[in-house]
């Protein structure tokens, strides 16, 4: 509660990330703080045939060693445990479990760290709990058993359902266990997201029609579709792929996206985010609009409001380290109060991606800094037709919305 040098009315929603960063193997786009198993606790690798994988039960390799994973939840409460003070009293309006590869962990271990985050945060009724899965831990029954340990939303990486893009993506499934993971998230779950990705290796606009067609007919109540960019810190840094689409081909790939997906009742209401009605993410709303985040786990980021100042924190990154670390009541690797002069640029790179932008009191209420203070930058944005002309609300033109990096880096600090 020390003095800063901002003015907050109020406090805006909170969410709870939590970050579960093993994986099976990391993929060579990944640029997330991801880490491959050891050899000496690799699960068993899972078949490429759909028939050994649906044929699996739960709980069988393909998960962490118990170990492992009870050494790291006992790590993820103590790091909540020892943040408690920076939000007492404010309830979580969603959580988001995200790696890595959470569906490593056991649904049993899973409702554990669901029951552990209950006991310790008040969560509002109806608060969202979003999973990430991916189609290679997938077992028959596992994701039911992920809805009865307390999750409500499924995100499930397919990224592609032609083997030729998996393999050369570095992905460990087949597009035939993706299919059968989307079958049994439809039968779990009310609402679920599914992960596509293109402008891949020699992609044609046909071969993405037909990964459109394949996954809409799932009828998704929620896709996020991302174009595939080389990453620093990758392997596809240090040895690109070749024949990627150019950018052309790419800008008509998004347009057969958008209108594949409104076909089918899907809006795009952010960059990358297609939803039916009921179905947008709360979560990821709640950051695009400039919300606070407490997260936990490995690498995990943090930012929360308070009076007079917003704060950031970042958590050790590397699981020996954060585990460490998280038991001695310092998981926090650094942290830094947002300057006067960043949060402009900080709140556009988020509020800006939504289709339907935010009402300029979001910015006043989540800044504490005053109209002047965009007054220049808007007027910019307008007078190049990136911007809407409404006084009242923060939202791009279409053309701003295809030249948004352009439209953001306006609110730049000079």
């Amino acid at each position: 509660m020390r003095p800063g040098t901002l003015s907050l009315a109020a406090l805006p929603p909170l969410s709870l990330y939590v970050h579960l960063p093993w994986c099976l193997r990391k993929c060579p786009y990944c640029d997330f703080n991801s880490h491959e198993l050891p050899a000496a606790l690799q699960p068993q690798l899972p078949s490429q045939r759909v028939e050994a994988a649906v044929a699996e039960s739960a709980g069988s390799a393909k998960q962490l060693p118990l170990a492992t994973a009870r050494a790291y939840l006992a790590a993820l409460r103590a790091d909540l445990e020892a943040a408690l003070p920076l939000i007492w009293g404010r309830p979580v309006v969603s959580i988001f479990i995200g790696g890595g590869t959470p569906s490593l962990f056991a649904p049993e271990q899973i409702a554990e760290l669901i029951s552990d985050l209950r006991a310790r945060l008040p969560l509002e009724a109806g608060c969202e709990i979003t999973l990430e899965a991916n189609p290679g831990t997938f077992e028959r029954e596992r994701f039911k058993g992920f809805r009865s340990a307390g999750v409500t939303r499924l995100s499930i990486g397919v990224q592609s359902f032609d083997d030729r893009k998996l393999q050369a993506l570095g992905r460990v499934h087949s597009g035939a266990q993706a299919r059968a993971a989307i079958e049994e998230a439809a039968q779990a779950f009310d609402t679920f997201n599914l992960d596509l990705m293109y402008a891949l290796p020699q992609q044609s606009l046909a071969e993405l029609d037909q990964e459109l067609q394949t996954a809409l007919s799932f009828k998704p109540p929620h896709l996020s579709v991302y174009h595939l960019t080389i990453e620093p810190n990758t392997r596809f840094a240090i040895a690109p792929p070749a024949n990627l689409p150019d950018g052309d081909l790419a800008s008509e790939m998004l347009d057969l996206i958008t209108a594949r997906t409104a076909e089918q009742g899907l809006s795009r209401y952010e960059v990358s985010a297609f939803a039916r009605e009921g179905h947008r993410c709360a979560h990821n709303q709640n950051y695009w609009q400039f919300g606070d985040y407490l997260g936990i786990g490995a690498g995990a980021h943090t930012k929360l409001s308070f009076p007079h100042r917003v704060l950031r924190q970042v958590r050790w990154r590397e699981p020996a380290s954060y585990m460490a670390k998280a038991g001695e009541g310092a998981a926090v690797s650094n942290e830094n109060e947002v300057s006067r002069a960043e949060l402009p640029f900080e709140f556009m790179l988020n509020a800006l991606r939504l289709r339907e932008g935010v009402p300029l009191t979001h910015f006043l209420e989540r800044t504490g800094l005053p109209p002047s203070s965009i007054a220049k930058a808007m007027a910019q944005g307008r007078q190049k037709g990136l911007l809407e002309a409404d006084p009242a609300r923060i939202a791009a033109t279409p053309r701003g919305f295809d030249f948004l990096n352009d439209l953001q880096s306006l609110f730049l600090a000079d």
